[in-house]
């Protein structure tokens, strides 16, 4: 991608998300339902229609588990079978925190049981089914409706598009990444914020020495620590090549930087052996001051923690390419509608009028309110905790706004990189190795 397109995007998400934060006086108008219109006439039984057949579709997403917008999304599905009585829906989830669900969205496809809904990263991860066939372009069905078009905001639907112009999906909310830091930890113990790396430096040190964890990260687990090192020790034009070509030796400087906050004492004891959803848990009870996470982690937060915390981007570890203030984000997940369902004549007007209420205002709306991402269409987000403001300036000031790296390579190569993490920071391997092995994977594949 070329440096003005990269700035386009940029600029297109960061305009999408201060007009998220702003709000809109007619963000709240509610999203037209696909119930038949009441009306006063009499019924009788000779004008009676007849009962609409029952239909069963599975909606498969990460809505599961400990995801804040759990609730949120289940009391959207409700809406949808409340008022269409003869629907029944299969709520299929899992934890976005469980790799497994990479590998049962792929099975499902590849076996022929796609659920009818999929809700699923948009990119490298989606490119095998998406070429595969296995899900409808939604361009036609976008140009069909106006009023459901009109309310996506017109640039997440560019930011989306596949290279020939295509839009395989559509998201809900978008996020940001960054290292949460607990403001009170750091005013309690006199540290200062890690706002560059000689900072972030101390703080470990400091930290670690008073049996506070200073950076809550998971080695197994380990793609916000991976993504971060990257975008800031190659900088965003490196990062979006991602592994095409020769290896940047910056990569490896980023993934060098781990094995020095490791060597400080950055990390959990149990680093090894715990989960993205452990390490969450270690910052939520005040046992760590930092936790490189998404937007989404908001959520999960208590009120106090909410209020202790603030979000700041990731430090450039020394000689490294990055600005300083670079971040990842964007609209990284969406929902797709199988072509094996759009070719069923008995589910697809069902199955479309689903996807249109479940990426409507109001369920846009409803869903941003929960888990503190940035939402795809222009409604006004109320009540956010002053650590979500934060994190919507953080973007706003952004120098650079990359799309994860994990979705620029196959998921085979980005596993390999995470399966390094653990010897290159104990020193068994090192990161030119884990890259050598990451780059041969990914040759592989194409």
């Amino acid at each position: 991608m070329g440096k003005k397109s990269k700035m386009l995007m940029a600029l297109s998400l960061v305009f999408v998300l201060i007009l998220s934060a702003c709000g809109s006086n007619n963000g709240n108008k509610g999203a037209a339902t696909n119930a038949p219109k009441e009306t006063n006439a009499p019924t009788t039984e000779a004008t009676k229609e007849p009962a609409p057949e029952p239909v069963k579709l599975r909606v498969f997403s990460t809505f599961g588990g400990t995801d804040p917008a759990k609730e949120a999304f289940e009391k959207v599905l409700k809406q949808f079978t409340d008022a269409h009585p003869n629907v029944t829906i299969d709520n299929d989830v899992m934890s976005a925190n469980d790799d497994g669900f990479r590998t049962k969205v792929n099975t499902d496809m590849n076996s022929g049981n796609e659920a009818d809904l999929t809700f699923y990263f948009i990119g490298k991860d989606a490119e095998g089914f998406v070429n595969a066939g296995k899900v409808v372009p939604l361009n036609d069905i976008l140009d069909s409706d106006s009023a459901w078009k009109d309310g996506i905001n017109p640039a997440v639907l560019e930011l989306v598009k596949q290279p020939d112009g295509k839009i395989m999906s559509i998201p809900v909310t978008g996020y940001y990444e960054g290292m949460f830091v607990n403001k009170k930890l750091f005013a309690d113990n006199n540290i200062e914020l890690p706002t560059d790396w000689d900072k972030l430096e101390a703080a470990v040190k400091a930290f670690a020495a008073k049996g506070i964890i200073p950076i809550s990260a998971p080695f197994d687990q380990s793609h916000y620590l991976i993504e971060h090192s990257i975008l800031t020790a190659a900088g965003p034009e490196s990062q979006s090549k991602a592994l095409t070509g020769d290896i940047d030796p910056n990569w490896e400087l980023g993934l060098n930087g781990l094995k020095k906050l490791y060597e400080l004492g950055a990390f959990p004891k149990d680093a090894a052996t715990i989960d993205l959803g452990m390490a969450q848990n270690y910052y939520y009870e005040g046992l760590a001051a930092m936790l490189i996470e998404g937007s989404w982690a908001i959520g999960g937060m208590s009120p106090e923690v909410k209020d202790n915390s603030t979000v700041i981007p990731y430090p450039v570890v020394p000689g490294g390419k990055g600005s300083g203030n670079d971040i990842v984000g964007g609209f990284g997940s969406g929902f797709y509608l199988a072509q094996k369902t759009f070719d069923d004549a008995k589910k697809k007007d069902t199955a479309i009028a689903l996807l249109k209420h479940l990426t409507s205002k109001t369920s846009i709306q409803t869903i941003a309110q929960s888990n503190g991402g940035s939402p795809a269409a222009d409604v006004e987000i109320t009540g956010q905790p002053q650590v979500a403001l934060d994190g919507f300036a953080m973007v706003s000031k952004a120098n650079s706004i990359s799309s994860a790296v994990d979705g620029k390579m196959s998921p085979e190569t980005f596993t390999t990189i995470r399966s390094f993490i653990k010897p290159i920071v104990t020193g068994e391997k090192t990161a030119k190795e884990a890259l050598e092995a990451a780059k041969k994977i990914e040759d592989a594949n194409k």
